[in-house]
């Protein structure tokens, strides 16, 4: 009898996560998945979704309702015994002030898991943050962010990331001290992720869907002044394809443990956003302009004006790159976007 594979995925019912599990289920039919979420920030519809834009059958797996730090990790690891564990779940809203939630949310529980995942030999890909880089100098000179420049991040958010990183490093460190190997532990700095899947996200949605939002209704899209702000913003295809190859998945090259920048070593402009979104909604020039306003200044405070993914190390390490370029995912998910839209319409409207 052949073994079931098996994958647990925390926020597998969240963007990223709901996409990965997808792939997961895409690449290994009859895999048993086991979702950890407690649906605060996802839903059952991002797994739906995800496994029809995937072209495969109904999500068939599990859903445990809770919190990532709620699971009993010794228990359910022994249970479902887990090809890989990939850690995506967390409080993502980089407005929240209150330090001693964010920090209990997305880093309490961590330390077991990966005891946990190292004692069983299973990968483990965890989900980081570009947040962590904060507003490094290399940024005042649009330059790439190499994994090195963190440590310094504008948010609580962006420092619970840096604490499960430090968490991270200090595992590694003892488990290597005591004469074991590097645990099979990957940590990946995402940058602004963005594409189908992320409608549930609200506030805390890309840029490229809340411009597309606007300019699908008809209205002018909104920009802080003066829109040159930029950022690398990454198709959430090559995000899951990136988690997939943390975990050796779909590749023959073996990973090596450690934290790694994933975006697509593009930096693109909120200008840049809006017009790759006009030229492939097809709207004409002097049509829904832009309108600009003045950041305020609750946002400026933590605000990150320009991000860039250096993917040297990230390439070296999984023997990964990006596919999908900005300007290709930006046009591939407006005409989602578009259909979308389009479908749920009732006929007797369109």
């Amino acid at each position: 009898m052949i073994d079931q594979m098996c994958y647990i995925v925390t926020g597998g019912a969240g963007f990223v996560g709901s996409n990965l599990c997808a792939q997961l289920a895409r690449r290994s039919p009859g895999a048993r998945i086991v979702v950890v979420d407690d649906c605060s920030s996802g839903s059952f519809e991002n797994l739906v979704l995800a496994h029809d834009r995937a072209g495969i059958e109904p999500f068939t797996g599990e859903v445990v309702a809770m919190t990532s730090a709620e699971v009993e990790w010794a228990w359910l690891v022994s249970e479902a015994t887990p090809s890989a564990i990939f850690h995506l779940g967390a409080q993502t809203d980089t407005t929240v002030a209150d330090e001693r939630a964010m920090i209990e949310r997305n880093v309490n529980g961590f330390g077991e898991m990966l005891e946990v995942a190292h004692d069983a030999g299973i990968p483990l890909v965890y989900a980081s943050s570009a947040a962590t880089y904060g507003s490094p100098t290399v940024a005042l000179d649009r330059k790439a962010f190499e994994e090195h420049h963190a440590g310094r991040p504008n948010n609580v958010y962006g420092f619970s990331k840096w604490l499960m990183e430090c968490e991270h490093r200090r595992f590694a460190q003892r488990v290597q001290g005591e004469g074991g190997e590097a645990p099979g532990v990957v940590g990946l700095r995402y940058f602004n992720v963005f594409g189908p899947g992320e409608g549930h996200k609200a506030k805390m949605a890309s840029m490229v869907l809340q411009l597309a939002t606007q300019l699908l209704a008809g209205k002018s899209p909104r920009l802080f002044t003066d829109g040159s702000q930029a950022r690398d913003q990454v198709f959430v295809d090559d995000v899951v394809a990136c988690s997939l190859a943390a975990a050796g998945i779909g590749t023959d090259h073996r990973p090596a443990p450690g934290v790694y920048n994933c975006g697509s070593g593009v930096a693109t402009s909120f200008n840049q956003i809006v017009e790759s979104l006009r030229g492939a909604l097809g709207i004409p020039q002097g049509e829904q302009e832009a309108e600009y306003f003045e950041m305020p200044a609750s946002v400026r405070a933590f605000y990150q004006d320009f991000t860039l993914a250096d993917l040297t190390s990230t390439t070296k390490a999984l023997g990964w790159m990006p596919r999908v370029g900005p300007a290709e995912g930006i046009a591939q998910y407006a005409h989602w976007l578009r259909d979308q839209r389009q479908a749920s319409i009732p006929a007797a409207a369109r």
